[in-house]
Protein backbone atom coordinates (compact mmCIF):
# COMPACT_ATOMS: atom_id res chain seq x y z
CA UNK A 1 0.00 0.00 0.00
CA UNK A 2 1.23 3.46 -0.89
CA UNK A 3 0.92 4.91 2.57
CA UNK A 4 3.02 6.78 5.07
CA UNK A 5 3.01 7.77 8.73
CA UNK A 6 0.90 10.79 9.55
CA UNK A 7 0.13 11.51 13.22
CA UNK A 8 -3.17 13.21 13.91
CA UNK A 9 -4.52 14.86 17.05
CA UNK A 10 -1.17 14.76 18.83
CA UNK A 11 -1.06 17.85 21.06
CA UNK A 12 2.55 19.10 21.14
CA UNK A 13 3.75 22.13 23.08
CA UNK A 14 5.05 24.14 20.14
CA UNK A 15 4.84 27.57 21.81
CA UNK A 16 1.44 28.51 20.48
CA UNK A 17 0.03 29.63 23.86
CA UNK A 18 -3.12 31.49 23.06
CA UNK A 19 -3.97 34.70 24.89
CA UNK A 20 -7.64 34.60 24.06
CA UNK A 21 -8.44 32.69 27.23
CA UNK A 22 -9.87 29.87 25.14
CA UNK A 23 -10.30 26.48 26.70
CA UNK A 24 -6.93 24.73 26.87
CA UNK A 25 -6.74 20.96 26.42
CA UNK A 26 -5.64 19.13 29.52
CA UNK A 27 -2.13 17.91 28.66
CA UNK A 28 -2.13 15.63 31.66
CA UNK A 29 -4.76 13.35 30.13
CA UNK A 30 -3.25 10.10 28.81
CA UNK A 31 -3.44 9.38 25.07
CA UNK A 32 -5.67 6.64 23.65
CA UNK A 33 -3.49 5.73 20.62
CA UNK A 34 -4.99 3.86 17.62
CA UNK A 35 -3.42 2.91 14.26
CA UNK A 36 -5.17 3.46 10.93
CA UNK A 37 -4.07 2.01 7.56
CA UNK A 38 -5.87 0.40 4.65
CA UNK A 39 -4.83 -3.23 5.38
CA UNK A 40 -6.05 -2.97 8.97
CA UNK A 41 -9.04 -5.20 9.73
CA UNK A 42 -12.35 -3.31 9.25
CA UNK A 43 -13.42 -3.72 12.90
CA UNK A 44 -10.10 -2.22 14.05
CA UNK A 45 -10.44 0.65 11.56
CA UNK A 46 -13.90 1.37 12.99
CA UNK A 47 -12.40 1.93 16.46
CA UNK A 48 -11.14 5.39 15.47
CA UNK A 49 -14.77 6.55 15.13
CA UNK A 50 -15.70 5.42 18.65
CA UNK A 51 -15.40 7.88 21.57
CA UNK A 52 -12.16 7.30 23.53
CA UNK A 53 -12.35 5.86 27.06
CA UNK A 54 -13.24 8.45 29.66
CA UNK A 55 -10.27 10.43 30.92
CA UNK A 56 -8.21 9.94 27.73
CA UNK A 57 -7.56 11.83 24.51
CA UNK A 58 -7.81 10.14 21.10
CA UNK A 59 -4.59 10.00 19.06
CA UNK A 60 -4.73 8.35 15.62
CA UNK A 61 -1.43 7.40 13.99
CA UNK A 62 -2.48 7.13 10.34
CA UNK A 63 -1.05 6.55 6.91
CA UNK A 64 -2.21 8.71 4.03
CA UNK A 65 -5.48 6.75 3.98
CA UNK A 66 -6.58 9.56 6.34
CA UNK A 67 -5.46 12.26 3.89
CA UNK A 68 -8.59 12.34 1.72
CA UNK A 69 -10.62 9.19 2.35
CA UNK A 70 -12.36 9.89 5.65
CA UNK A 71 -13.14 12.42 8.35
CA UNK A 72 -12.68 11.42 12.00
CA UNK A 73 -14.98 13.50 14.25
CA UNK A 74 -13.47 15.51 17.07
CA UNK A 75 -9.96 15.83 15.58
CA UNK A 76 -8.48 19.23 16.51
CA UNK A 77 -4.77 18.80 15.79
CA UNK A 78 -2.85 17.23 12.90
CA UNK A 79 0.91 16.65 13.04
CA UNK A 80 2.22 16.34 9.47
CA UNK A 81 5.70 14.85 9.00
CA UNK A 82 5.65 15.85 5.30
CA UNK A 83 6.73 12.41 4.11
CA UNK A 84 5.01 9.76 2.02
CA UNK A 85 5.97 6.14 1.34
CA UNK A 86 5.09 5.23 -2.24
CA UNK A 87 5.52 2.19 -4.42
CA UNK A 88 8.13 2.99 -7.06
CA UNK A 89 8.37 0.93 -10.27
CA UNK A 90 11.60 0.73 -12.18
CA UNK A 91 10.58 1.13 -15.84
CA UNK A 92 13.41 -1.06 -17.14
CA UNK A 93 13.53 -3.92 -14.65
CA UNK A 94 9.96 -3.87 -13.29
CA UNK A 95 11.28 -4.04 -9.71
CA UNK A 96 8.97 -2.34 -7.21
CA UNK A 97 10.23 -0.78 -4.03
CA UNK A 98 8.72 1.45 -1.36
CA UNK A 99 10.44 4.81 -1.16
CA UNK A 100 9.95 7.55 1.42
CA UNK A 101 9.85 10.99 -0.22
CA UNK A 102 8.50 14.46 0.46
CA UNK A 103 4.80 14.96 -0.29
CA UNK A 104 3.47 17.49 -2.79
CA UNK A 105 2.06 20.88 -1.77
CA UNK A 106 -1.44 19.70 -2.70
CA UNK A 107 -1.11 16.65 -0.40
CA UNK A 108 0.23 18.83 2.45
CA UNK A 109 -2.80 21.12 2.10
CA UNK A 110 -5.11 18.10 2.18
CA UNK A 111 -3.48 16.95 5.41
CA UNK A 112 -3.88 20.37 6.97
CA UNK A 113 -7.56 20.19 6.02
CA UNK A 114 -8.01 17.15 8.28
CA UNK A 115 -7.71 19.41 11.33
CA UNK A 116 -10.80 21.25 12.43
CA UNK A 117 -13.33 19.54 10.16
CA UNK A 118 -16.00 19.65 12.84
CA UNK A 119 -14.56 22.40 15.08
CA UNK A 120 -11.60 24.85 15.02
CA UNK A 121 -8.22 23.10 14.85
CA UNK A 122 -4.51 23.42 13.98
CA UNK A 123 -1.98 21.62 11.78
CA UNK A 124 1.62 21.39 13.00
CA UNK A 125 4.04 20.78 10.12
CA UNK A 126 7.37 19.23 11.03
CA UNK A 127 9.13 21.13 8.22
CA UNK A 128 9.74 24.76 7.42
CA UNK A 129 7.94 26.95 4.91
CA UNK A 130 11.17 26.99 2.87
CA UNK A 131 11.04 23.20 2.57
CA UNK A 132 7.33 23.45 1.68
CA UNK A 133 8.24 25.84 -1.13
CA UNK A 134 10.52 23.19 -2.64
CA UNK A 135 7.72 20.58 -2.82
CA UNK A 136 6.21 19.67 -6.19
CA UNK A 137 2.90 21.47 -6.65
CA UNK A 138 1.01 18.21 -7.34
CA UNK A 139 1.90 14.51 -7.01
CA UNK A 140 3.03 12.75 -10.19
CA UNK A 141 0.06 11.28 -12.12
CA UNK A 142 -0.15 7.50 -11.75
CA UNK A 143 0.20 6.99 -15.53
CA UNK A 144 3.77 8.30 -15.37
CA UNK A 145 4.90 6.05 -12.51
CA UNK A 146 3.53 2.60 -13.34
CA UNK A 147 3.66 0.09 -16.24
CA UNK A 148 1.14 0.88 -18.99
CA UNK A 149 0.74 -2.42 -20.89
CA UNK A 150 -2.91 -2.78 -19.80
CA UNK A 151 -3.66 0.75 -21.04
CA UNK A 152 -1.90 0.12 -24.38
CA UNK A 153 -3.84 -3.14 -24.92
CA UNK A 154 -7.19 -1.45 -24.26
CA UNK A 155 -6.31 1.39 -26.67
CA UNK A 156 -5.21 -1.09 -29.38
CA UNK A 157 -8.51 -2.95 -28.89
CA UNK A 158 -10.23 0.41 -29.64
CA UNK A 159 -8.21 0.50 -32.92
CA UNK A 160 -5.93 3.31 -31.71
CA UNK A 161 -2.80 1.84 -33.31
CA UNK A 162 -0.39 4.78 -32.96
CA UNK A 163 -0.63 5.21 -29.21
CA UNK A 164 2.41 7.51 -29.17
CA UNK A 165 0.38 10.12 -31.12
CA UNK A 166 -2.57 10.02 -28.72
CA UNK A 167 -3.15 13.37 -26.90
CA UNK A 168 -2.78 12.18 -23.30
CA UNK A 169 -3.27 14.93 -20.66
CA UNK A 170 0.00 13.61 -19.21
CA UNK A 171 1.69 11.24 -21.69
CA UNK A 172 3.63 8.21 -20.42
CA UNK A 173 7.33 8.17 -21.24
CA UNK A 174 8.45 6.72 -24.58
CA UNK A 175 10.45 4.09 -22.63
CA UNK A 176 7.26 2.95 -20.86
CA UNK A 177 5.40 2.74 -24.19
CA UNK A 178 8.20 0.74 -25.84
CA UNK A 179 8.45 -1.63 -22.86
CA UNK A 180 4.67 -2.14 -22.91
CA UNK A 181 4.60 -2.92 -26.66
CA UNK A 182 7.54 -5.32 -26.34
CA UNK A 183 5.73 -7.22 -23.58
CA UNK A 184 2.46 -7.34 -25.55
CA UNK A 185 4.30 -8.61 -28.66
CA UNK A 186 5.97 -11.33 -26.56
CA UNK A 187 2.56 -12.31 -25.11
CA UNK A 188 1.15 -12.59 -28.66
CA UNK A 189 -1.33 -9.73 -28.12
CA UNK A 190 0.27 -7.53 -30.82
CA UNK A 191 1.76 -8.43 -34.20
CA UNK A 192 5.54 -8.21 -34.29
CA UNK A 193 7.10 -5.87 -36.90
CA UNK A 194 8.48 -7.63 -39.99
CA UNK A 195 12.14 -8.55 -39.55
CA UNK A 196 12.83 -7.63 -43.18
CA UNK A 197 12.15 -3.94 -42.48
CA UNK A 198 15.00 -1.46 -42.30
CA UNK A 199 16.04 -0.12 -38.89
CA UNK A 200 14.25 3.20 -39.54
CA UNK A 201 11.01 1.42 -40.55
CA UNK A 202 11.36 -0.88 -37.55
CA UNK A 203 11.60 2.11 -35.16
CA UNK A 204 8.52 3.68 -36.81
CA UNK A 205 6.42 0.50 -36.78
CA UNK A 206 7.54 -0.50 -33.28
CA UNK A 207 5.00 1.80 -31.63
CA UNK A 208 2.17 1.11 -34.11
CA UNK A 209 1.86 -2.69 -34.01
CA UNK A 210 -1.71 -3.89 -34.74
CA UNK A 211 -3.61 -6.05 -32.25
CA UNK A 212 -4.01 -9.81 -32.83
CA UNK A 213 -7.11 -12.00 -32.33
CA UNK A 214 -5.53 -13.24 -29.07
CA UNK A 215 -4.99 -9.62 -28.02
CA UNK A 216 -8.67 -8.79 -28.58
CA UNK A 217 -9.66 -11.75 -26.40
CA UNK A 218 -7.17 -10.67 -23.71
CA UNK A 219 -8.56 -7.11 -23.77
CA UNK A 220 -12.01 -8.38 -22.70
CA UNK A 221 -10.67 -9.51 -19.31
CA UNK A 222 -10.42 -6.78 -16.61
CA UNK A 223 -6.96 -7.90 -15.45
CA UNK A 224 -3.30 -7.25 -16.36
CA UNK A 225 -2.25 -8.60 -19.82
CA UNK A 226 0.02 -11.28 -18.29
CA UNK A 227 -2.95 -12.68 -16.36
CA UNK A 228 -5.28 -12.27 -19.36
CA UNK A 229 -2.86 -14.47 -21.37
CA UNK A 230 -3.19 -17.16 -18.67
CA UNK A 231 -6.98 -17.08 -19.00
CA UNK A 232 -6.78 -17.24 -22.80
CA UNK A 233 -4.55 -20.35 -22.60
CA UNK A 234 -6.58 -22.23 -20.00
CA UNK A 235 -9.56 -23.46 -22.04
CA UNK A 236 -8.02 -26.91 -22.37
CA UNK A 237 -8.01 -29.80 -19.89
CA UNK A 238 -10.70 -28.25 -17.64
CA UNK A 239 -8.24 -25.67 -16.24
CA UNK A 240 -10.43 -22.56 -16.66
CA UNK A 241 -12.02 -22.52 -13.15
CA UNK A 242 -8.57 -22.90 -11.57
CA UNK A 243 -6.99 -20.27 -13.82
CA UNK A 244 -9.79 -17.80 -13.01
CA UNK A 245 -9.24 -18.38 -9.28
CA UNK A 246 -5.46 -17.99 -9.61
CA UNK A 247 -5.75 -14.80 -11.66
CA UNK A 248 -8.28 -13.31 -9.21
CA UNK A 249 -5.97 -14.12 -6.26
CA UNK A 250 -2.89 -12.70 -8.04
CA UNK A 251 -4.78 -9.51 -8.95
CA UNK A 252 -5.97 -8.84 -5.38
CA UNK A 253 -2.88 -7.98 -3.37
CA UNK A 254 -2.00 -9.10 0.16
CA UNK A 255 -4.16 -12.17 0.80
CA UNK A 256 -2.44 -12.86 4.09
CA UNK A 257 -2.37 -10.69 7.19
CA UNK A 258 0.87 -8.92 8.12
CA UNK A 259 2.03 -11.04 11.05
CA UNK A 260 5.56 -9.60 11.34
CA UNK A 261 4.29 -6.40 12.92
CA UNK A 262 5.61 -5.37 16.37
CA UNK A 263 3.49 -6.46 19.32
CA UNK A 264 2.22 -4.11 22.03
CA UNK A 265 2.40 -6.74 24.78
CA UNK A 266 3.88 -10.16 25.58
CA UNK A 267 0.41 -11.64 25.21
CA UNK A 268 0.03 -10.20 21.70
CA UNK A 269 3.55 -11.38 20.83
CA UNK A 270 2.80 -15.00 21.78
CA UNK A 271 -0.49 -14.76 19.86
CA UNK A 272 1.34 -13.53 16.75
CA UNK A 273 3.94 -16.32 17.04
CA UNK A 274 1.21 -18.96 17.30
CA UNK A 275 -0.61 -17.46 14.31
CA UNK A 276 2.59 -17.34 12.22
CA UNK A 277 3.17 -21.05 12.93
CA UNK A 278 -0.46 -21.83 12.04
CA UNK A 279 -0.30 -19.87 8.75
CA UNK A 280 3.04 -21.50 7.78
CA UNK A 281 1.51 -24.94 8.45
CA UNK A 282 -1.61 -24.12 6.36
CA UNK A 283 0.57 -22.85 3.49
CA UNK A 284 2.43 -26.19 3.48
CA UNK A 285 -0.89 -28.07 3.46
CA UNK A 286 -2.31 -25.94 0.64
CA UNK A 287 0.92 -26.29 -1.39
CA UNK A 288 0.80 -30.11 -1.13
CA UNK A 289 3.57 -32.37 -2.42
CA UNK A 290 5.06 -33.40 -5.75
CA UNK A 291 3.65 -31.59 -8.80
CA UNK A 292 1.42 -29.27 -6.76
CA UNK A 293 4.36 -28.13 -4.60
CA UNK A 294 6.18 -27.12 -7.82
CA UNK A 295 3.29 -24.77 -8.60
CA UNK A 296 4.57 -23.11 -5.43
CA UNK A 297 3.02 -19.92 -4.10
CA UNK A 298 0.39 -20.00 -6.87
CA UNK A 299 -0.84 -23.36 -5.48
CA UNK A 300 -1.01 -21.76 -2.01
CA UNK A 301 -3.26 -19.00 -3.42
CA UNK A 302 -5.47 -21.59 -5.14
CA UNK A 303 -5.65 -23.72 -1.98
CA UNK A 304 -6.39 -20.74 0.27
CA UNK A 305 -9.23 -19.46 -1.91
CA UNK A 306 -10.65 -22.98 -2.35
CA UNK A 307 -10.58 -23.70 1.40
CA UNK A 308 -12.05 -20.31 2.27
CA UNK A 309 -14.94 -20.71 -0.22
CA UNK A 310 -15.55 -24.28 0.98
CA UNK A 311 -15.99 -22.96 4.51
CA UNK A 312 -18.44 -20.28 3.30
CA UNK A 313 -15.88 -17.43 3.22
CA UNK A 314 -16.55 -16.62 6.87
CA UNK A 315 -14.62 -13.96 8.83
CA UNK A 316 -13.91 -16.64 11.47
CA UNK A 317 -12.14 -18.91 8.94
CA UNK A 318 -10.08 -15.97 7.65
CA UNK A 319 -9.10 -14.90 11.17
CA UNK A 320 -8.07 -18.45 12.15
CA UNK A 321 -5.90 -18.91 9.05
CA UNK A 322 -4.32 -15.47 8.76
CA UNK A 323 -6.30 -14.47 5.67
CA UNK A 324 -7.61 -10.96 5.10
CA UNK A 325 -11.41 -11.15 4.95
CA UNK A 326 -11.66 -8.03 2.73
CA UNK A 327 -9.23 -9.60 0.22
CA UNK A 328 -11.17 -12.89 0.11
CA UNK A 329 -14.45 -11.04 -0.53
CA UNK A 330 -12.75 -9.06 -3.31
CA UNK A 331 -11.44 -12.31 -4.86
CA UNK A 332 -14.95 -13.79 -4.77
CA UNK A 333 -16.28 -10.70 -6.59
CA UNK A 334 -13.50 -10.79 -9.18
CA UNK A 335 -14.00 -14.54 -9.76
CA UNK A 336 -17.64 -13.83 -10.60
CA UNK A 337 -16.67 -10.97 -12.92
CA UNK A 338 -14.02 -13.06 -14.73
CA UNK A 339 -16.38 -16.06 -15.02
CA UNK A 340 -18.96 -13.81 -16.71
CA UNK A 341 -16.27 -12.39 -19.05
CA UNK A 342 -15.03 -15.89 -20.01
CA UNK A 343 -18.61 -17.10 -20.65
CA UNK A 344 -19.16 -14.08 -22.93
CA UNK A 345 -16.04 -14.90 -24.98
CA UNK A 346 -16.53 -18.67 -24.84
CA UNK A 347 -20.25 -19.51 -24.21
CA UNK A 348 -19.68 -23.25 -24.66
CA UNK A 349 -17.52 -23.27 -21.50
CA UNK A 350 -20.67 -22.88 -19.35
CA UNK A 351 -18.67 -21.84 -16.28
CA UNK A 352 -20.00 -20.93 -12.85
CA UNK A 353 -18.32 -20.02 -9.56
CA UNK A 354 -18.25 -23.32 -7.68
CA UNK A 355 -17.89 -22.83 -3.89
CA UNK A 356 -17.09 -26.56 -3.52
CA UNK A 357 -14.40 -26.62 -6.25
CA UNK A 358 -12.30 -29.78 -6.06
CA UNK A 359 -8.47 -29.47 -6.05
CA UNK A 360 -6.86 -29.89 -9.51
CA UNK A 361 -5.55 -33.29 -10.58
CA UNK A 362 -1.82 -33.89 -10.98
CA UNK A 363 -2.00 -33.45 -14.77
CA UNK A 364 -4.06 -30.26 -14.37
CA UNK A 365 -1.43 -28.89 -11.96
CA UNK A 366 1.23 -29.49 -14.64
CA UNK A 367 -0.89 -27.63 -17.22
CA UNK A 368 -1.43 -24.79 -14.72
CA UNK A 369 2.34 -24.54 -14.19
CA UNK A 370 2.79 -24.21 -17.96
CA UNK A 371 -0.01 -21.62 -18.20
CA UNK A 372 1.57 -19.54 -15.41
CA UNK A 373 5.01 -19.82 -17.05
CA UNK A 374 3.59 -18.66 -20.41
CA UNK A 375 1.96 -15.62 -18.78
CA UNK A 376 4.98 -14.64 -16.66
CA UNK A 377 7.64 -15.44 -19.28
CA UNK A 378 9.43 -12.10 -18.87
CA UNK A 379 9.69 -12.85 -15.13
CA UNK A 380 11.93 -15.90 -15.46
CA UNK A 381 14.85 -16.41 -13.06
CA UNK A 382 17.55 -19.07 -12.86
CA UNK A 383 19.32 -20.24 -9.71
CA UNK A 384 22.96 -19.19 -9.71
CA UNK A 385 25.12 -22.25 -10.34
CA UNK A 386 27.87 -23.07 -7.82
CA UNK A 387 30.60 -22.43 -10.42
CA UNK A 388 29.12 -18.96 -11.11
CA UNK A 389 29.09 -17.80 -7.47
CA UNK A 390 30.76 -14.38 -7.38
CA UNK A 391 30.78 -14.14 -3.57
CA UNK A 392 28.72 -15.17 -0.54
CA UNK A 393 26.00 -12.63 -1.30
CA UNK A 394 25.03 -14.80 -4.30
CA UNK A 395 24.48 -17.95 -2.23
CA UNK A 396 20.99 -19.38 -2.94
CA UNK A 397 20.43 -16.40 -5.23
CA UNK A 398 18.76 -16.21 -8.64
CA UNK A 399 19.72 -14.27 -11.75
CA UNK A 400 17.19 -12.51 -13.96
CA UNK A 401 17.74 -11.22 -17.52
CA UNK A 402 17.28 -7.53 -16.61
CA UNK A 403 19.04 -7.24 -13.23
CA UNK A 404 22.73 -7.30 -12.41
CA UNK A 405 22.04 -7.82 -8.69
CA UNK A 406 21.03 -11.15 -7.10
CA UNK A 407 17.36 -11.82 -6.33
CA UNK A 408 16.04 -14.29 -3.77
CA UNK A 409 12.94 -16.34 -3.10
CA UNK A 410 11.05 -14.66 -0.25
CA UNK A 411 11.31 -16.55 3.08
CA UNK A 412 7.51 -16.77 3.26
CA UNK A 413 7.42 -18.76 -0.01
CA UNK A 414 6.79 -22.52 0.10
CA UNK A 415 9.66 -22.87 -2.42
CA UNK A 416 12.14 -21.07 -0.12
CA UNK A 417 13.87 -24.35 0.82
CA UNK A 418 13.24 -26.14 -2.49
CA UNK A 419 15.33 -23.76 -4.70
CA UNK A 420 14.22 -25.03 -8.17
CA UNK A 421 16.67 -24.31 -11.01
CA UNK A 422 14.19 -22.17 -12.98
CA UNK A 423 11.27 -20.18 -11.55
CA UNK A 424 8.82 -17.52 -12.67
CA UNK A 425 7.73 -14.85 -10.19
CA UNK A 426 4.81 -12.46 -9.88
CA UNK A 427 6.90 -9.46 -8.82
CA UNK A 428 10.22 -8.43 -7.28
CA UNK A 429 10.01 -6.26 -4.17
CA UNK A 430 13.13 -4.52 -2.88
CA UNK A 431 13.50 -4.38 0.91
CA UNK A 432 16.76 -5.46 2.60
CA UNK A 433 17.30 -7.65 -0.49
CA UNK A 434 15.46 -8.06 -3.76
CA UNK A 435 12.82 -10.71 -3.12
CA UNK A 436 10.69 -12.60 -5.63
CA UNK A 437 7.05 -13.01 -4.61
CA UNK A 438 4.48 -15.37 -6.11
CA UNK A 439 7.06 -17.96 -7.21
CA UNK A 440 6.37 -21.09 -9.31
CA UNK A 441 8.89 -23.68 -10.58
CA UNK A 442 9.45 -24.16 -14.34
CA UNK A 443 10.92 -27.17 -16.16
CA UNK A 444 13.84 -26.17 -18.38
CA UNK A 445 12.47 -28.04 -21.44
CA UNK A 446 9.26 -25.95 -21.30
CA UNK A 447 11.05 -22.64 -21.80
CA UNK A 448 11.77 -22.79 -25.59
CA UNK A 449 8.30 -24.24 -26.27
CA UNK A 450 6.27 -21.83 -24.11
CA UNK A 451 8.46 -18.72 -24.51
CA UNK A 452 9.87 -18.83 -28.08
CA UNK A 453 9.87 -15.02 -28.37
CA UNK A 454 12.46 -14.85 -25.54
CA UNK A 455 14.74 -17.52 -27.05
CA UNK A 456 17.46 -17.26 -29.70
CA UNK A 457 17.33 -20.53 -31.62
CA UNK A 458 20.25 -22.29 -33.31
CA UNK A 459 19.99 -23.91 -36.75
CA UNK A 460 17.82 -27.06 -36.98
CA UNK A 461 19.68 -30.20 -35.93
CA UNK A 462 20.32 -32.92 -38.49
CA UNK A 463 19.85 -35.60 -35.81
CA UNK A 464 17.11 -36.40 -35.00
CA UNK A 465 15.99 -35.58 -38.56
CA UNK A 466 13.05 -33.23 -39.25
CA UNK A 467 9.64 -34.96 -39.31
CA UNK A 468 6.12 -34.12 -40.50
CA UNK A 469 3.40 -33.58 -37.86
CA UNK A 470 -0.06 -34.56 -39.24
CA UNK A 471 -1.90 -32.70 -36.43
CA UNK A 472 -0.18 -29.37 -37.16
CA UNK A 473 0.32 -29.98 -40.88
CA UNK A 474 3.90 -28.71 -40.59
CA UNK A 475 7.45 -29.95 -40.69
CA UNK A 476 9.00 -30.05 -37.21
CA UNK A 477 12.67 -30.11 -36.25
CA UNK A 478 14.84 -30.10 -33.13
CA UNK A 479 16.62 -26.85 -32.23
CA UNK A 480 18.78 -25.83 -29.28
CA UNK A 481 18.45 -22.26 -28.01
CA UNK A 482 19.70 -19.61 -25.59
CA UNK A 483 17.55 -17.40 -23.35
CA UNK A 484 17.70 -13.75 -24.38
CA UNK A 485 20.20 -11.27 -22.86
CA UNK A 486 21.70 -13.77 -20.41
CA UNK A 487 22.62 -16.62 -22.79
CA UNK A 488 21.31 -19.47 -20.62
CA UNK A 489 21.71 -22.64 -22.72
CA UNK A 490 18.40 -24.47 -23.21
CA UNK A 491 17.97 -28.08 -24.36
CA UNK A 492 17.03 -28.96 -27.95
CA UNK A 493 13.26 -29.29 -28.31
CA UNK A 494 10.93 -30.07 -31.21
CA UNK A 495 9.59 -26.87 -32.76
CA UNK A 496 8.23 -25.73 -36.15
CA UNK A 497 10.90 -25.73 -38.87
CA UNK A 498 12.01 -22.09 -39.34
CA UNK A 499 10.90 -20.24 -42.47
CA UNK A 500 13.33 -20.36 -45.35
CA UNK A 501 14.28 -22.40 -48.40
CA UNK A 502 15.15 -25.48 -46.32
CA UNK A 503 11.61 -25.54 -44.94
CA UNK A 504 10.22 -25.73 -48.51
CA UNK A 505 12.66 -28.53 -49.35
CA UNK A 506 11.58 -30.63 -46.37
CA UNK A 507 7.91 -29.95 -47.05
CA UNK A 508 8.39 -31.01 -50.70
CA UNK A 509 10.00 -34.26 -49.50
CA UNK A 510 7.14 -35.21 -47.14
CA UNK A 511 4.60 -34.16 -49.81
CA UNK A 512 6.18 -36.54 -52.35
CA UNK A 513 6.31 -39.31 -49.74
CA UNK A 514 2.53 -39.01 -49.28
CA UNK A 515 2.74 -37.93 -45.62
CA UNK A 516 0.79 -34.69 -46.18
CA UNK A 517 -1.96 -36.16 -48.40
CA UNK A 518 -2.29 -39.98 -48.20
CA UNK A 519 -3.67 -40.07 -51.80
CA UNK A 520 -0.14 -39.33 -53.08
CA UNK A 521 1.32 -42.27 -51.13
CA UNK A 522 -0.01 -44.67 -53.81
CA UNK A 523 2.27 -43.02 -56.41
CA UNK A 524 5.40 -43.14 -54.29
CA UNK A 525 6.69 -46.41 -55.78
CA UNK A 526 6.46 -44.92 -59.28
CA UNK A 527 8.42 -41.73 -58.62
CA UNK A 528 11.31 -41.15 -61.04
CA UNK A 529 13.52 -39.87 -58.21
CA UNK A 530 13.61 -40.48 -54.47
CA UNK A 531 11.78 -37.75 -52.47
CA UNK A 532 15.00 -37.33 -50.45
CA UNK A 533 16.58 -35.87 -53.62
CA UNK A 534 14.95 -32.57 -52.57
CA UNK A 535 17.51 -32.31 -49.75
CA UNK A 536 20.65 -33.13 -51.74
CA UNK A 537 23.24 -30.47 -52.47
CA UNK A 538 23.09 -31.37 -56.18
CA UNK A 539 19.26 -31.26 -56.31
CA UNK A 540 19.31 -28.13 -58.49
CA UNK A 541 20.84 -30.17 -61.31
CA UNK A 542 17.49 -31.95 -61.73
CA UNK A 543 14.82 -29.75 -63.34
CA UNK A 544 11.96 -31.53 -61.52
CA UNK A 545 13.32 -30.66 -58.05
CA UNK A 546 13.89 -27.04 -58.99
CA UNK A 547 10.45 -26.54 -60.59
CA UNK A 548 8.63 -28.09 -57.58
CA UNK A 549 10.61 -25.93 -55.18
CA UNK A 550 9.94 -22.75 -57.21
CA UNK A 551 6.20 -23.48 -57.30
CA UNK A 552 6.03 -23.97 -53.52
CA UNK A 553 8.02 -20.77 -52.84
CA UNK A 554 5.84 -18.76 -55.25
CA UNK A 555 2.71 -19.47 -53.19
CA UNK A 556 4.58 -19.61 -49.84
CA UNK A 557 3.24 -23.15 -49.44
CA UNK A 558 5.41 -24.54 -46.64
CA UNK A 559 2.63 -26.28 -44.69
CA UNK A 560 -0.63 -28.15 -45.30
CA UNK A 561 -2.83 -25.10 -44.60
CA UNK A 562 -1.11 -22.79 -47.12
CA UNK A 563 -1.14 -25.56 -49.75
CA UNK A 564 -4.89 -26.07 -49.33
CA UNK A 565 -5.38 -22.30 -49.63
CA UNK A 566 -3.40 -22.29 -52.89
CA UNK A 567 -5.61 -25.12 -54.29
CA UNK A 568 -8.79 -23.23 -53.36
CA UNK A 569 -7.46 -20.35 -55.44
CA UNK A 570 -6.18 -22.51 -58.33
CA UNK A 571 -7.18 -26.24 -58.36
CA UNK A 572 -4.51 -27.12 -60.95
CA UNK A 573 -1.70 -25.60 -58.84
CA UNK A 574 1.36 -27.91 -58.58
CA UNK A 575 -0.08 -30.47 -61.05
CA UNK A 576 2.48 -29.89 -63.81
CA UNK A 577 5.38 -29.85 -61.32
CA UNK A 578 4.22 -33.08 -59.64
CA UNK A 579 3.74 -34.85 -62.99
CA UNK A 580 7.45 -34.29 -63.77
CA UNK A 581 8.16 -36.81 -60.98
CA UNK A 582 6.01 -39.53 -62.61
CA UNK A 583 6.17 -41.50 -65.91
CA UNK A 584 4.14 -40.03 -68.80
CA UNK A 585 1.66 -42.95 -68.69
CA UNK A 586 0.44 -41.94 -65.21
CA UNK A 587 -0.19 -38.26 -65.90
CA UNK A 588 -3.83 -38.74 -66.99
CA UNK A 589 -4.73 -40.61 -63.77
CA UNK A 590 -3.09 -37.98 -61.61
CA UNK A 591 -4.85 -35.18 -63.50
CA UNK A 592 -8.26 -36.77 -62.84
CA UNK A 593 -7.61 -37.05 -59.06
CA UNK A 594 -6.08 -33.54 -58.69
CA UNK A 595 -6.01 -31.85 -56.19
CA UNK A 596 -5.26 -34.88 -53.98
CA UNK A 597 -7.09 -33.60 -50.89
CA UNK A 598 -9.54 -36.52 -50.47
CA UNK A 599 -8.55 -39.75 -48.65
CA UNK A 600 -7.51 -42.68 -50.87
Amino acid sequence: EEEEALGSDLDLDLGDDREDGGEQPDASLPLHVLPLYSLLAPEKQAQVFQPPPEGTRLCVVATNVAETSLTIPGIKYVVDCGKVKKRHYDRVTGVSSFRVTWVSQASADQRAGRAGRTEPGHCYRLYSSAVFGDFEQFPLPEISRRPVEDLILQMKALNIEKVINFPFPTPPSVEALVAAEELLIALGALQAPQKTESMKQLQRSRLSCPITALGRTMATFPVAPRYAKMLALSRQHGCLPYAITIVAAMTVRELFEELDRPAASDEELSGLKAKRARVAQMKRIWAGQGASLKLGDIMVLLGAVGACEYSGCSPQFCEANGLRYKAMVEIRRLRGQLTTAVNTVCPEAGLFVDPKMQPPSESQVTYLRQIVAAGLGDHLARRVQSEDLLDDTWKNAYKTPLLDDPVFIHPSSVLFRELPEFVVYQEIVETTKMYMKGVSAVEVQWIPVLLPSYCQFDKPLEEPPPTYCPEKGRVLCHRASMFYRVGWPLPAVQVDFPEGIDCYKHFARVLLEGQVFPTLASYRGCLLSSPSTMLKTWARLQPRTESLLRALVAEQASCRETLLAAWRKSPKYLLAEYCQWLPQAMHADVEKAWPPTSDP
